[in-house]
């Protein structure tokens, strides 16, 4: 078997799409699984719908996503180089191949006289008009103008592209490894152009002629690309390069959350949801979009998330290390029907991917996130502090909005259960349990619940007749870690302090709710 090599091509014309990163994943794996190479190469030919930045874009959001490139434009490689606006000078000489062989020809219509013969067929009731088999002999080409004429047309420099010659009455039939047998008659097929009269090459003809040179093995790739694999099977054939053509394998389409269609950079903006890896400012507020990475999803959970969206591995596991991922992948595995994106799914795997990740590591992810408020916690306090939280949080901005009070005094109180709940004959006990604290030397949590129980004991008192009030005092809300943890972590002087200051609210409020009642 040949050495594995696969590459993903992104078009450098905006943000990289959650389904772009999905297929430079999946190729990632493949090669990974297979100990081949992957390879970045810049499907840049297009210039009219180049976009300044969306190249750094790609290779960010891919280093983001830990997926790095074998060969490509940064790693460089023996088949540099890996930007197709710099191969332009190889292109044109395949263009002439196919025209020397018969298998395409030059095309030198005009705009408006290709407008014209659409018209035309849209009065004769065709709306979907094709430059094909049936109009070729009839449009202004190197088939139906004199030699002559067509070298004049050349040396005098006027425009023209070169345009594929789709055989008649053929069927073009290729294997996928997801789909299994493709077949197209070539009547469906338009004779696409190859080459513009910019010079450039369009998608064909370059994303063959590359995959040849650069001999990839295996093209993996959207199901949006389906269609075109019979006009690529056809210049396989015309290049006489058959016994090289790669394996095909067409990835489902990745839809929106209700299943119905495919999930657009707009479903996002409409949905509240990310559907790109990284932020991308665009020139209008309309055109710019936040990604997960500033949600506050890991990388590690995004790539989890997104190898799902259309593989299964066929066991009850679902969360996966990349390193995991790359073992237990496989194209046989991945599935024909289009995968459904779940927000709710994602954030599951971003909740174990914290729950299982490291706290020291952990603490280095949250800690943008905390600074960002002003904070700047020591690495031992930091580190502890996501100890306490991972099991109560999603994403990592839920590190601050569920924990702040770690980090400054306490924000706001939760009032409605502290004016259900507070009476102010309970002062004189939650006063002494402020004294047992005072006098504690062993501030751990061990010793702190040893504490308090014991003082609890000696009263007869329930926990639920003081922990509402010192979580309360200390957090302003009910919810959060263990109480003994949050003290021991909080230390002594900020407990102290938060807990006579507590007290102080909750009379105050209580008194005023009266007071406002009466």
């Amino acid at each position: 078997m040949a050495h594995t090599r696969v590459r993903f091509a992104p078009s450098p014309t905006g943000p990289l799409h959650i389904g772009g990163l999905r297929t430079a994943l999946y190729n990632y794996l493949f090669a990974r699984q297979t100990g081949g190479t992957f390879i970045l190469r810049i499907e840049d030919t297009d210039q009219t719908r180049y976009v300044p930045g969306a190249e750094q874009y790609i290779l960010e959001s891919l280093a983001w996503a830990g997926i790095q490139p074998d060969e490509g434009p940064r790693a460089g490689g023996d088949y540099a180089p890996y930007r197709q606006s710099e191969r332009k000078h190889i292109y044109r000489k395949y263009a002439e191949q196919l025209i020397a062989s018969g298998h395409a020809y030059y095309a030198f219509d005009t705009p408006q006289e290709l407008e014209a013969r659409r018209e035309q067929a849209r009065q004769a009731g065709n709306h979907n008009f094709k430059y094909d088999s049936s109009v070729r002999l009839e449009m202004r080409n190197s088939l139906t103008l004199p030699a002559e004429e067509v070298a004049r047309l050349i040396e005098s420099g006027a425009p023209y592209v070169v345009r594929l010659k789709v055989p008649r009455g053929e069927m073009i039939t290729f294997r996928d490894r997801i789909r299994g047998e493709v077949q197209f008659h070539s009547e469906e097929l338009d004779d696409k152009v190859l080459l513009k009269s910019d010079g450039m090459p369009t998608y064909h003809l370059a994303n063959v002629v590359d995959d040849y040179l650069m001999k990839i093995t295996h093209v993996i790739r959207g199901e949006e690309w389906l269609p075109s694999t019979g006009h690529h099977v056809l210049l396989y054939r015309a290049f006489g390069w058959t016994l090289h053509m790669p394996e095909f394998a067409h990835l489902p389409l990745i839809l929106k959350p209700n299943g119905k269609g495919k999930l657009s950079k707009r479903d996002g903006v409409r949905l509240g949801i990310p559907v790109f890896p990284l932020a991308w400012q665009g020139d209008t507020p309309e055109d710019s979009f936040a990604g997960f990475r500033e949600f506050g999803f890991l990388p590690e959970a995004v790539v989890n998330f997104l190898a799902f969206l259309g593989w299964n591995p066929g066991t009850d596991q679902e969360v996966f290390t990349l390193d995991e991922l790359c073992r237990a992948f496989s194209l046989d595995k991945v599935s024909k029907g289009g995968a459904r994106f779940d927000f709710d799914k994602a954030r599951w795997f971003n909740q174990q991917h914290i729950l299982r990740m490291d706290s020291r590591e952990l603490a280095r992810r949250v800690r943008p996130w905390i600074e960002k408020y002003g904070p700047q916690p020591d690495e031992d306090y930091l580190v502890a502090f996501c100890e306490l939280m991972k099991e109560r949080v999603t994403l990592l901005p839920d590190f601050w909005t569920e924990g702040y009070y770690f980090f400054v005094p306490v924000q706001q109180y939760d009032e409605a259960a502290i004016k259900k709940r507070w009476k102010p004959e309970r002062r004189p006990a939650m006063e002494g349990l402020v004294a047992a604290l005072e006098n504690l030397t062993d501030w751990t949590a061990e010793a702190i619940g040893q504490t308090i129980k014991q003082y609890l004991t000696d009263h007869g008192l329930k926990f639920g007749d003081v922990l509402p009030f010192v979580r309360l005092a200390l957090a302003g809300t009910m919810k959060g870690p263990g109480v003994n943890e949050m003290i021991a972590l909080l230390g002594k002087e900020t407990t102290l302090q938060r807990l006579r200051a507590g007290l102080d609210l909750f009379d105050r409020l209580v008194t005023a709710s009266v007071e406002s009642a009466d």
